[in-house]
């Protein structure tokens, strides 16, 4: 089958026909649904608790045992079987990694961990590889731009990593398990919560994960080594709640995360090359219902991401960078009859400290954000609209929102949506040697899109189409203008524009007792400046799940499917296209103990996420799971 996406993509109502008439197939067949129940709580389209059936955003839900059954060995290799996300990854599970939301860059989205933003500074992005899967409860993903929400790089969507949290009677869960390459993982969390009027909540976890990997380069690449580049990774979190009073609470959370991996460097000989990166969360909060119709939300936190690189043993081998970030957080959500009013502030200071560059990078800016959003329903009528305004080094920002519902029948849901957004310029962007240039203006971007969801409570589907329009995109100009020497690459500057555009589907349901769950995107990025694909980024690409239940023993199987994509901006280095064929299988010998053994890739499939760089072959992993809730 073939997809004329490029066509079509320039005929936005030719895409928005083929969405709704495959809505309305699907629906009618009743022979698919969405994972997410419409019961399902949500926190991250809003900034609070609401049920996903009083949200218009697009959102998926990635449950805890979802985590749990699937056996998933990271973080990154969970997130490439939801709809709309597509991975890069040099190598491994400690490699470099991308993660794009609707082609939108990896720097053009956000990620948080319990509500606290993660990222470096000097690139924009966070680094996937260090955070901790053995840490997470559940995800949520909020697809489109957020950007009055969540203020600079919201433009693709927002990821947002909750950890384990206590709740319930005393309780201790632990994993352990061993795979290929000599993987091991463990990991505890011991969680729980008292009863009363100033009850106590608490949950602490801690895991470790070694592996002695895979070569993560291939001949062809300067820096290749045949050796293998192994990982060892470690990390511990916790969440803690006191209930002072009915209506106030006051809590603290934290995550540390570390990473050691191996990596090929050039001219590197005998040495062990390697990358060290620590993610650090920290925060305090205090919640208030100051009247009946009031709830205030005081928070502190603190993100700390550092990187060192070590490619030879003298001190010119070494390098550092870090990124700190601290955030005060005021929200204030009012009850205005049946609807929300929600006013926001929010201050962000981030600090960089780098041994290189002749300490060019070592620089602190500043944000103070005021926001509102006003969410209403009446009827079969849902309205959510926000405004916010970011005064910024870099001049003042303005963004806003407009979402409207409507509930066709008690299944079936249509949508639409508009909202702009911004990217703020990367300390690399603005000030690296050579290379940044103070000068550069934040990238901005516009969104529309329309969507149907059907859910009758056993059959469910949600389909949408999107454009967004990106302009004033920060990218590698060469030469470099005013006569700048520049890097090899170029200079970066706002020259270009961008369009990405397509058209996502996800279904499952339950038939003859299996589960079965589909997700497909048609998508057109491109860079409108050249007329090339982004870099990267494939046009169609899906995914198929399916598992049985026979009493206490689950088998599931995955399919993974991408087109070719294309490994440079001129589009001349292609990468073809792939699939992958995963199985599962879990088994509970009794109410508290169970284990997993985990297939990935059985056919030994050879492809490419980045030119030069391995990706895993046939990989096996199991392992025994205590206690889990």
């Amino acid at each position: 089958m073939s997809f004329p996406i490029s066509r079509l993509a320039c005929r936005p109502a030719a895409l928005t026909s083929l969405a709704l008439a495959m809505a309305a197939v699907f629906s009618h067949t009743g022979a698919y649904a969405d994972e997410a129940s419409a019961d399902t709580v949500v926190v991250t389209a809003t900034r609070r608790p609401q049920p996903l059936a009083d949200i218009v955003s697009d959102t998926v839900t990635i449950k805890a045992e979802q985590i749990a059954e699937t056996g998933a060995g990271s973080v990154v290799d969970l997130l490439k079987r939801q709809r709309g996300i597509e991975v890069t990854r040099n190598g491994g599970a400690g490699s470099s990694s991308n993660v794009y939301i609707r082609g939108a860059n990896s720097n053009q989205s956000i990620v948080l961990v319990d509500g606290v933003r993660i990222g470096s500074s000097t690139t924009g992005a966070a680094n996937w590889s260090a955070i901790p899967l053995t840490a997470i409860d559940h995800i949520e993903i909020v697809y489109g731009p957020l950007s009055s929400l969540y203020g600079a790089d919201a433009i693709g969507g927002v990821i947002q990593i909750f950890t384990k949290k206590g709740q319930g009677a005393p309780a201790v869960t632990a994993f352990a398990g061993y795979g290929s390459d000599n993987t091991r993982e463990a990991d505890v969390t011991v969680s729980g919560a008292t009863g009363g009027e100033h009850s106590f909540g608490y949950a602490v976890s801690a895991g470790k994960e070694k592996s002695d990997g895979f070569s993560t380069a291939r001949p062809g690449l300067t820096s290749y080594n045949p050796d293998d580049d192994g990982y060892d990774k470690e990390n511990v979190s916790g969440q803690f709640s006191l209930q002072l009073a009915k209506g106030y609470e006051a809590g603290a959370l934290f995550m540390h995360s570390k990473l050691d991996s191996q990596y090929d460097a050039a001219r590197a000989g005998a040495y062990d090359v390697r990358s060290k990166n620590v993610i650090d969360t920290a925060s305090v909060y205090a919640k208030a219902q100051l009247l009946p119709v009031w709830d205030s939300l005081l928070q502190y936190s603190e993100t700390k991401d550092k990187g060192e690189n070590h490619t030879n043993a003298t001190a010119a081998g070494y390098s550092r960078i870090n990124t700190k970030q601290s955030f005060i957080t005021w929200q204030n959500d009012v009850q205005v009859g049946a609807d929300l009013l929600q006013l926001l502030y929010e201050h962000r200071e981030e600090e960089v400290q780098s041994n290189g560059s002749n300490g060019v990078l070592n620089r602190q800016r500043d944000t103070n954000s005021f926001a509102a959003s006003y969410n209403a329903r009446r009827g079969a009528n849902l309205l959510s609209a926000g405004a916010r305004r970011d005064n910024t080094v870099y001049g003042s920002q303005n963004t806003g929102s407009l979402g409207y519902g409507y509930d066709i029948t008690r299944a079936l849901r249509a949508t639409a949506s508009y909202g702009t957004s911004f990217r703020a310029p990367t300390y690399n962007e603005l000030y690296f040697p050579e290379y940044g240039n103070p000068a550069n203006r934040p990238e901005k971007g516009r969104n529309a899109e329309i969507g149907l969801r059907y859910d009758d409570g056993v059959n469910a589907l949600s389909a949408g189409y999107y454009r967004n329009r990106l302009t004033d995109m920060l990218v590698n100009t060469k030469p470099c203008p005013f006569g700048r020497s520049g890097y090899p690459d170029g200079c970066a500057y706002n020259v270009n524009r961008a369009t990405l555009e397509g058209i996502t589907l996800s279904a499952a349901t339950r038939l003859a007792g299996v589960n079965l769950a589909a997700n497909l995107d048609l998508q057109d990025p491109k860079d409108e400046t050249t007329g090339k694909r982004l870099q990267r980024r494939s046009k169609k690409h899906g995914n198929l799940t399916a598992d049985y239940r026979i009493g206490a023993l689950k088998v599931g199987a995955e399919l993974e499917v991408s087109g070719d994509r294309y490994d440079d901006a001129a589009n001349v280095n292609r990468l073809g296209g792939y699939g992958l064929v995963n199985l599962y299988v879990t088994y509970a010998f009794s109410r508290d103990w169970s284990a997993l053994v985990r297939w990935n890739n059985i056919g030994d499939k050879q492809y490419d996420l980045a030119r030069y760089y391995n990706t895993p072959g046939s990989k096996v992993f199991a392992g025994i799971r205590y206690g889990y809730k």
